[in-house]
């Protein structure tokens, strides 16, 4: 039984996130459903993440076991020919039998994006957060800074979600602007849910000034979902990097 490690990257409107649910259409069913029909029986995939409805991946990794003797090589090309659009397998790796796209995975980033310009633009719909008050991209920057190292961040994961626990390393939160489009790319070893876009929506009320930015180490000690910024709109949010041991990217 192989252990094949694939590459991909989707825009996430049309689905109901990465992971299988009764009733929405999933990437993860998506891809399944065409892999399996090139290595001729089921498959299960395991996903990096569990990315949100509406959240897209520029590199995203999945792992699946087969029979199948088709090469890596021609195994994109093949999977893709039964895709949509939306979805593309950019690489096909055979990996150790011990290899998980999440519990291989060492490191994660994820890029929040927002368009803050007065006129929205058609061509970011659903790809980028129209903000049209001017947000002070410093201001931003310093609240962003208290999010970094090792932290409990419960104050900033949706409510009534179950984990082990709430305590989290990030190693980097930048914002940078080009023009109307800011970027907020932050890394982490693992995020909760909901985790980086309540991350935004706090530096964005700080920008605004709801609270100055130094009020963000307040904010996580108190660990009350409450007192962060809101949950920002999926549709700003990609997966952007991820760091494994293996050579899969």
């Amino acid at each position: 039984m192989r252990n094949i490690a694939l590459k991909l990257m989707y825009v996430g409107t049309a689905y109901h996130g990465w992971q299988i649910q009764k009733n929405a259409v999933t990437v993860e069913e998506t891809l399944e459903k065409a892999i399996a029909s090139v290595v001729g029986h089921p498959v299960k995939c395991t996903g990096a993440g569990r990315t949100d409805a509406g959240v897209h991946a520029e590199n995203y990794i999945a792992n699946f076991r087969t029979t199948s003797t088709i090469p890596c090589d021609r195994l994109p090309l093949a999977v893709n020919t039964r895709l949509p659009e939306d979805i593309v397998v950019v690489k096909a790796t055979e990996v150790h039998d011990g290899f998980n796209a999440i519990g291989s995975c060492i490191k994660k980033e994820y890029t929040y994006r927002i368009y803050n310009s007065r006129i929205r633009n058609a061509f970011f719909v659903n790809r980028a957060w129209f903000y049209p008050k001017h947000l002070d991209e410093k201001v931003m920057q310093a609240a962003a800074d208290r999010f970094v190292g090792t932290h409990d961040f419960a104050a900033v994961q949706s409510v009534g979600t179950e984990v082990q626990s709430t305590v989290r390393t990030v190693h980097y939160f930048n914002m940078t602007r080009s023009g109307d489009m800011i970027e907020c790319r932050v890394c982490a070893n693992g995020f909760l849910y909901n985790m980086v876009r309540a991350m935004v929506g706090t530096c964005v009320y700080a920008a605004e000034g709801k609270f100055p930015p130094e009020a963000v180490s307040d904010i996580l000690e108190g660990r009350c979902r409450t007192a962060a910024g809101p949950t920002a709109p999926p549709g700003g949010l990609y997966m952007t990097k991820l760091w494994y041991e293996e050579d899969v990217l």
